[in-house]
């Protein structure tokens, strides 16, 4: 595993100074704390976050509910085209320094193993077209014709599809989208898609 710094062109946003510090050992670039719900309190970091963001930013948080709610909460002040979302998938553990786990017993960004995080970079910083690019980005028409979205079990699949590629389950269809797309394009998620049905 190499042990160099991924340079990263956007300033990162994650929720707490254990993930700020297990991603500084990973990543180089501009890590932001949301103090967990904090952001929801505090006006001057929601600020300081929607002012680093004018030319695009990173949102890395927790796949449980938390991270869910602090996600939606910063894709509500910062305008959509601005965000690129990375997920990390839903591992059952805790962090070794608590005393108990998450609600739903997952494991947050501090806690995910340090590798499965450099993947997620590298792979964004190749698939993230920072320049619009036609006919490469999954749409979200593309789910619907691969039976993802819009039709009886559409759900379940798109959940089985997300477990297969490391995102957590329980995203809909506009952030899955979004969430494939800095890590895939969309011919290979078309031929995951098709490798993955044939199992």
């Amino acid at each position: 595993m190499s042990s160099e710094k991924i340079k990263v062109p956007f300033p990162v946003i994650v929720e707490g100074k254990y993930d700020k510090i297990k991603l500084s050992s990973i990543i180089e670039g501009e890590i932001i704390t949301t103090d967990g719900f904090g952001v929801f309190k505090g006006k001057n970091k929601l600020a300081l976050i929607k002012r680093l963001s004018l030319n695009g930013v990173i949102v890395l948080t927790d796949s449980d509910g938390a991270g869910k709610v602090i996600r939606g909460h910063l894709s509500s002040a910062i305008p959509s085209e601005k965000i690129y979302n990375l997920y990390i998938p839903q591992i059952k553990g805790k962090e070794k320094r608590k005393k108990e786990g998450s609600k739903e017993g997952t494991l947050g960004v501090e806690g995910v193993d340090s590798q499965l995080l450099r993947e997620r970079f590298e792979n964004f910083l190749k698939n993230a077209s920072f320049e619009e690019k036609t006919g490469e980005k999954l749409k979200k028409s593309d789910l619907f014709e691969l039976g993802l979205s819009g039709s009886e079990g559409s759900t379940e699949r798109r959940d089985r599809i997300a477990v297969s590629l490391g995102l957590p389950q329980g995203l809909t269809a506009p952030a899955f989208v979004s969430a494939v797309n800095v890590i895939m394009t969309r011919d290979e998620f078309i031929l995951h898609v098709q490798c993955t049905a044939e199992k």
